[in-house]
């Protein structure tokens, strides 16, 4: 049995789209002849918790967890935040829009913090891990962000130790949907791209999670990169409720946040609840996640808020319940530059759900060719009120029919064990 030391930001309880990929690939190694061992932050500053999450992590698994020291005390003060109130990411705020604090604050954390907030972990980690190397047999090392300072642990245990080094992008680092509103300087702009190139050059592997995400990071680091998408671990959906025939429900699972608010989706049903007595009657949209104010007084403006449910947050299988419950998944991308390769963890989840989606994005993206090969939905650009329209026209008619369904095949090679098998053939290579 051979033995990788992971380095995450993310693990439960804290809940979000960034702790499943390593969580799930850590459940499954032990198969393929890997033993994770976890190192984490003890004190980390995540947008919500999970504790159900725990249930899933491995029994005897190895997690290190070690204090962390962040600067959001000094932010929380300056945007006049209260202390126990969690800071979300993405710039997703559910209660204000960006004034001149949050303006200033967005300055200092993408020019004064880079790669991010969790920099000043790094050292420490770095001569934590060191040491605890010399006494701990590890065959390869794991980073995986964002955040990207994970990266940096990485780079700096590969320069003391010589360890083989995985860099696993779950998210791009400078094409990431929201660099382009830290209002970077050029100063913090080139150490960005400095240090990124410094961990796509030096990594024995690099993976990261979409065709076009990976193109995008050999062109920066000259150097193939490998795809290991995410995916849905059967597991999680057995014994799981069925279709609730009553409602014409459109369920979103997880943060939506400015970039990410549909607006052509909420034109188009503001417009069949004044036209159409179906969905008058029928409609019901349910947001199950962090949720932006943009999005709140888009729903207002159009009308929507009477069929709206907005939920903060729920445990990971209560919220997989409400969606296999639902008419319809929606799957709104982030209408940013790097759109191409986004194909959102909650899209594998959304095709084992298997409920008819609705994806609005690009229709030549990775997600919407994963959506496509999978004949699990229909696809309309942020701009095609016309073909938004009429998939849910389409899908109106077959729920008065009752034969509202999906006709999704091929998902398996999503499943979480194929995937671990993928990643451990990586791990293989690099560490012989």
């Amino acid at each position: 049995m051979k033995r990788v030391l992971v380095i995450s930001y993310y693990w439960p309880p804290s809940a979000g789209a960034g702790v499943f990929r390593w969580l799930k690939f850590s459940k499954y190694l032990g198969e393929q002849g890997w033993e994770p061992v976890i190192y984490t932050p003890a004190n980390p500053e995540t947008p919500a918790t999970d504790p159900s999450l725990l249930s899933e992590v491995p029994p005897g698994l190895e997690v290190i967890r070690r204090p962390i020291w962040e600067p959001y005390r000094f932010y929380k003060i300056l945007t006049g935040r209260k202390a126990g109130e969690k800071v979300q990411t993405g710039f997703l705020d559910e209660h204000r829009k960006a004034g001149r604090a949050e303006k200033l604050s967005v300055w200092i954390r993408g020019n004064l913090f880079v790669p991010d907030a969790r920099k000043y972990w790094v050292r420490p980690s770095v001569r934590f891990l060191t040491r605890w190397l010399k006494d701990n047999a590890i065959d390869a090392i794991v980073s995986t962000g964002p955040p990207h300072s994970m990266h940096l642990i990485g780079l700096g245990l590969k320069r003391r130790t010589g360890l083989p080094w995985l860099a696993d992008f779950r998210d791009p680092w400078t094409q990431i949907d929201y660099h382009h509103s830290l209002r970077l300087g050029r100063r913090a702009d080139r150490l960005h791209q400095r240090l990124e190139h410094r961990v796509l050059t030096t990594a024995d592997e690099v993976v990261t999670v979409s065709p076009h995400w990976a193109s995008d990071l050999e062109a920066i680091g000259r150097r193939p990169v490998e795809v290991v998408s995410n995916g849905y671990d059967p597991e999680d959906f057995r014994e799981l409720p069925g279709f609730d025939h009553r409602e014409f429900s459109i369920t979103h699972l997880g943060a939506m946040n400015a970039d990410r608010t549909p607006a052509g989706l909420w034109d188009v049903l503001g417009r069949l609840v004044n036209t159409d007595p179906f969905f008058r009657k029928h409609l019901q949209i349910q947001l199950i996640g962090k949720t932006d104010i943009s999005v709140r007084e888009a729903l207002v403006g159009h009308g929507l808020s009477p069929f709206a449910k907005i939920i903060p947050h729920l445990p990971h299988r209560e919220a997989l319940g409400m969606a296999a419950r639902s008419a319809l998944l929606l799957l709104p991308l982030n209408n940013t530059p790097n759109v191409m390769g986004i194909a959102p963890g909650k899209l594998y989840e959304y095709l084992a759900l298997k409920r008819p989606i609705l994806c609005i994005g690009p229709p030549r993206g990775d997600a919407a060719t994963i959506i496509r090969n999978t004949t699990s939905g229909a696809v309309a650009d942020f701009d095609d009120s016309e073909g938004c329209s009429r998939a849910l026209l389409g899908w109106a008619e077959d729920f008065g029919r009752g034969t509202l369904d999906s006709q999704s095949r091929g998902i398996e090679a999503y499943d979480r064990k194929r995937l671990t098998h993928r990643m451990a053939a990586l791990l293989n290579g690099i560490s012989r």
